[in-house]
């Protein structure tokens, strides 16, 4: 059993087909994306008084329900090892036992356990994630890293632009983006509603990533040169070696000749 077990989301166990690893690694960001359909959802069911917006709440409910269930499905008939599977992924078989109950209507105290274990999901693969990035980060991951906190920032001011009634403009809604992403926060604008605030967090964590991930390629750019010069200086030595093991071969065998003589 894998050290990390506990996460709930290991893939496909070691010994299956190389079709079952092809195929979650394909679809494995696909359901990333999925999980956090989970944030629009419970922002749509739970925050909004209008019915037909909770309509279309539930009805992302139903697609992550679906989803995930048509995942796990697949998943089991390609591996030889179903109930190591499903052990190894045990976090998602509860999302879909907890998605079932809620949308069977048997209790809306389930509403909570299905919200929790979604954002649970979508955290820990979040850091399994960001795990993977820093150990195969290289030198030129800064620009990417870049890219990617920029995108961010512009989504997340027109989202603050749409969901905080204090932002007026665009450029404030940006403002307020790139401070809460840098968790500077001075004030000036500041979540108030129940949305923002979910938007909020979801700036912060992808803030936190990226100046992760830009500090590990900077301190990856000095550790690389650091091995470089090392490399470079060993390998000087070699060449030294070499030539002086040629030096004493040639004197040895010169006092040999010197010797038959």
């Amino acid at each position: 059993m894998q050290a990390n077990f506990w996460l709930g989301l290991n893939g496909v166990p070691p010994g299956e087909s190389n079709t079952a690893y092809l195929l979650e690694r394909r679809i494995g960001p696909l359901m990333l994306a999925i999980a956090l359909l989970a944030v629009p959802a419970f922002y749509l069911e739970d925050l909004q008084p209008d019915a037909a917006r909770r309509s279309v709440g539930a009805l992302i409910d139903l697609f992550i329900f679906g989803a995930f269930l048509v995942e796990t499905l697949l998943m089991l008939a390609l591996c030889k090892q179903r109930l190591r599977y499903l052990l190894y992924n045990w976090l998602n078989v509860l999302i879909i036992i907890a998605s079932a109950l809620a949308l069977a209507g048997l209790d809306s105290a389930w509403i909570p356990l299905v919200r929790l274990l979604r954002v649970t999901y979508v955290s820990l693969a979040f850091a399994q994630m960001l795990g993977y990035l820093r150990r195969t980060i290289a030198t030129n991951a800064i620009p990417y890293a870049f890219a990617l906190g920029l995108g961010a920032v512009f989504i997340a001011g027109l989202g603050f632009y749409w969901l905080e009634p204090t932002v007026h403009s665009y450029e404030a809604g940006l403002w307020l983006a790139f401070t809460t992403a840098a968790t500077v926060g001075y004030g000036d604008y500041v979540p108030t509603t129940p949305g923002s605030r979910l938007l909020a967090v979801a700036v912060v964590i992808v803030g936190y990533a990226v100046f992760s991930l830009i500090t590990a390629s900077i301190a990856a750019f000095f550790v690389g040169e650091s091995e470089r010069r090392l490399q470079h200086e060993i390998y000087r030595d070699m060449k030294a070696l070499r030539s002086e093991l040629r030096e004493l071969r040639a004197q040895l065998a010169a006092r040999d000749i010197t010797r038959d003589r």
